[in-house]
């Protein structure tokens, strides 16, 4: 979603523009064409590391940047561009960070609901209305690397590709259950589509539990790639079927039709930013309470969201019929 900031920054101004990010993260912003460089950010999820903040931010120094963004609204996150004397540091007021961030915006969730739309506005003046539309995300996909994957992992070119994304880093409330995930491959198969489940190594269980149920018509290809990969090959599907995750956003970012299954969490707030996806949300009273764990221990949110309705969506966006007519020829 910072990709929308990004591209908002250049259609102001050609500014040159570097990221630092968790070193997970770079490969997706070798894919931005707006990005000059990503620069890792040497500490793990939620550390403090003030003596490394520090340091890199005196490293930082020599680079002479004009302007700092700071996306989260952690204390911790304006320390490195402070650090860096950095002489425009712009965020929203977060966890307290007077001094820290000297451009210091209060955020107005009624005026900016959606989180692209919170980034966006930290590239504008302060009140500035944003462009309709936004930027929408676009990456850049690596035919070698296409071709490389297909050898490697066995993956054929002559039918259509449905990827399916198990996953969700949160938590088990975002997470379509994976006996429906299997009953949707066995109808995909059906048609003569290819089913790829994607995913990290954490993934892997789930894939192979998708693939047992889905009688072995399943390629578990979690923890067999990097992200860099996850992008070439989302590149190369058909559509997508994904829970509410950053490989969602991948799909969005590469125009791919897609099916999003929201429970917990919201579109309210992080839809896929495409025109070719399908949302599926229930909106349950009980929902979204974006909780890691369903309180109420059904999770009906998404367990109500059954095959033939992601079927039906994928027939909405031209997919399956694709891969049936495809069959039938």
């Amino acid at each position: 979603m910072a990709q929308s900031l990004f591209m908002a920054l250049h259609a102001r101004q050609d500014y040159a523009i570097d990221v630092l990010a968790p070193p997970w993260s770079l490969p997706l912003l070798e894919r931005m064409p707006e990005v000059r460089r990503g620069i890792a950010l040497p500490l793990g999820h939620g550390e403090f590391g003030l003596g490394a903040r520090w340091r890199l931010g005196r490293d930082l120094s020599p680079e002479r940047y004009d302007q700092a963004i700071a996306l989260p609204n952690s204390l911790k996150s304006a320390l490195v561009p402070f650090f860096a004397g950095i002489p425009t540091r712009t965020g929203f007021r977060g966890e307290m960070r007077y001094g820290l961030l000297n451009d210091l915006r209060i955020l107005d969730k009624s005026r900016l609901p959606m989180t692209v739309q919170r980034f966006v506005s930290l590239g504008l003046p302060p009140e500035a209305e944003l462009p309709d539309p936004l930027p929408t995300p676009r990456l850049r996909a690596d035919p070698a690397n296409q071709r490389r994957l297909r050898e490697q992992l066995g993956l054929s070119g002559a039918e259509p590709a449905i990827a399916f994304m198990p996953g969700a880093e949160y938590g088990p409330a975002k997470q379509w259950p994976l006996p429906h995930f299997a009953a949707l491959a066995d109808r995909l198969a059906d048609r003569g589509c290819q089913i790829w489940v994607l995913g990290s190594a954490k993934d892997h269980p789930a894939g192979e539990e998708i693939r047992a149920l889905a009688g072995g018509r399943v390629f578990n290809l979690c923890g067999r790639t990097v992200l860099a990969d996850a992008v070439d090959l989302l590149d190369m599907s058909a559509a997508a079927v994904t829970n509410d995750s950053g490989l969602m956003h991948v799909a969005a970012a590469l125009d791919k039709p897609l099916v999003a299954l929201f429970g917990s969490s919201t579109p309210d707030h992080t839809p896929p930013l495409s025109k070719r996806a399908a949302i599926l949300y229930l909106r349950l009273e009980c929902s979204p309470c974006f909780a890691r764990n369903c309180p109420l221990g059904h999770t009906r949110c998404l367990a109500e969201i059954g095959p033939d309705g992601v079927l039906s969506a994928l027939n909405s966006l031209g997919v399956a019929q694709a891969g049936a007519a495809g069959d039938a020829d």
